[in-house]
C-alpha cells in the first residue's frame, strides 16, 4: 500500500474538489492505459496511483482562463 498524506495532497490543489475530479479523471485515463508517471507496485489500484502523481507534481491542473 501507498502512503499518501492527505495534507499534502490538499497544499497541491487548495480544493478538496478539485483533488477529487483531478484524481478520478487521472485514475479513468489510467484505467483506459495510461502510462503511470510514477514508480509503484504493480497490484497498485488507479486511484491510489493518481493521488501519488499529484502528490509528486506529475498530474497539475489548470484553471479556467489561465494560460
Amino acid at each position: 500500500m501507498i502512503d499518501i498524506d492527505r495534507d499534502s495532497l490538499l497544499d497541491k490543489t487548495k480544493s478538496v474538489y478539485k483533488l477529487v475530479v483531478l484524481a478520478t479523471l487521472r485514475a479513468i485515463e489510467l484505467s483506459d492505459g495510461a502510462a503511470k508517471l510514477v514508480d509503484v507496485p504493480p497490484d497498485t489500484k488507479p486511484l491510489n496511483i493518481a493521488l501519488k502523481e499529484i502528490l509528486e507534481g506529475k498530474i497539475t491542473y489548470k484553471e479556467k482562463g489561465e494560460k
